[in-house]
């Protein structure tokens, strides 16, 4: 059987080249980058499915069901499977009663993916097509200005990459080329607002410096309009937030609200880490307004696959470089790259067996 290549050696390419190996496969696993992990590394590890599957469909109402249900159904063997390669699991809870997962620590789960995924060439960048079965997995396009700012924004140079460099739109090009299809909503992605400049943010603080707490402010955006959140996750509060003047907007708290909590930390937490890391926080008539900026973490439109990552004759796509999935809405993007890792190494892998 000839070598199967996969592109990128974040979540979901290390997931594909593991699998592909368990089945016996030749794996070379080429990243761009100049270490494996990708955006996963930086990320809270916390990889969940929706707990009832109406949940999933009804705040994602605009993704593929059938991609969708299979994330749902498969999520949870994946998790298990994670485990048995020795990805340590820091908790066993997601923190969230509508959602069910695991969170791992992710320097063990990179370590574990990398000794399963074996041949991982860094510094190496997939330029053209092989010959034979691909799988790309290059993280999308959240990194790559001009494909942001055709597809999500005008104001894509403000926006704060809350994610690796090296995700800029590889994969879809690649796809394209070979004669794959875009989904629709390329305009969605998933993202935090972050502390504005001034405030200093390094790849380690992406977590910690989220500014999670729209449900309890009033946010304003730069040109003065109103957005309420509508969503549990506030992504559509980040995603209005892209679109305003720089990027920028303003959550102003009212002292009261302070101790609310959300999830492990209270906003008056949050905002004591966003005034620690430098942002604007003013103090008046008993409001707390801080200065916030859209951070992109991941694009959420991308390639149109099967439900086994097909999107052209022998070139397979998992990961942030398939659309789709949590289209309308929000789902973990490393679930979607660990299930969909897999399937596209399965399908990949038959593609050479069976053209």
């Amino acid at each position: 059987m000839p070598a199967l290549i996969v592109a990128g050696a974040g979540m979901a390419g290390l997931c594909a080249a593991a699998q592909a190996r368990a089945h016996g496969a030749e794996v070379v696993v080429l990243e761009k980058g100049d270490r494996a992990g990708g955006s996963m590394l930086w990320s809270s590890g916390v990889i969940w499915r929706h707990r009832r599957w109406e949940d999933f469909r009804r705040e994602c109402p605009a993704g593929d069901p059938v991609l969708q249900r299979a994330l749902w159904e498969e999520l949870d063997e994946g998790l298990d499977w994670l485990e048995s390669m020795g990805a340590r699991v820091t908790e066993r809870a997601t923190g969230n009663p509508l959602t069910l997962g695991r969170r791992f620590d992710p320097r063990s789960l990179t370590d574990a993916l990398v000794r399963a995924a074996g041949d991982v060439r860094l510094k190496t960048t997939l330029t053209e097509l092989p010959v034979g079965a691909v799988v790309l997995a290059t993280g999308g396009f959240a990194a790559g200005r001009d494909l942001v700012r055709e597809h999500v924004t005008p104001w894509a140079d403000d926006l704060v990459v809350r994610a690796n460099p090296w995700s800029t739109g590889d994969g879809l090009r690649l796809g394209l080329h070979a004669g794959g299809q875009l989904t629709g909503h390329m305009h969605e992605f998933y993202g935090r607002a972050l502390p504005a400049p001034p405030a200093r943010i390094e790849p380690g603080e992406f977590v910690g410096l989220a500014q999670l707490y729209a449900h309890h402010a009033e946010v304003v955006g730069a040109r003065g309009e109103r957005y309420e959140a509508a969503t549990w996750s506030e992504i559509d509060v980040v995603q209005w937030l892209a679109r305003q003047p720089y990027a920028r907007g303003t959550f102003r708290v009212r002292e009261h609200a302070l101790s609310q909590r959300v999830r492990n930390l209270s906003v008056g937490e949050m905002i004591e880490r966003a005034e620690q890391a430098g942002a604007v926080v003013g103090r008046e008539n008993a409001t707390v307004a801080v200065e916030v900026v859209a951070g992109i973490t991941t694009t959420l439109g991308g390639l149109h696959s099967d439900a086994n990552g097909r999107v052209a004759a022998g070139v397979y796509a998992a990961g942030a470089d398939v659309g789709g999935v949590a289209n309308g809405g929000y789902a973990s993007g490393l679930a979607a790259a660990l299930v969909f890792g897999r399937r596209a190494a399965i399908g990949a892998i038959s593609d050479q067996v069976d053209p």
